[in-house]
């Protein structure tokens, strides 16, 4: 059974992660010749205040 975990900032819209999570589906499930129900997909999404690189938060990147 794939697990696909996949990790975003917060901000987008329901029906892009619905497409997002359709075609990760897709793929996974054709590439693997797996049956559908067997193909898990979660997406987290994290406040840009909870996100660093380089020791700066999405959100402080987004001021800038």
């Amino acid at each position: 059974m794939p697990l696909i975990e996949i990790t975003l900032a917060e901000g987008r819209e329901y029906a892009r992660l619905r497409t997002l999570m359709h075609r990760i589906h897709e793929a996974v499930r054709d590439t693997l010749d797996v049956p559908d129900a067997s193909v898990r997909v979660i997406v987290r999404e994290v406040p840009p205040t909870h996100w660093s690189a380089g020791d700066v938060t999405l959100q402080e990147r987004e001021r800038d």
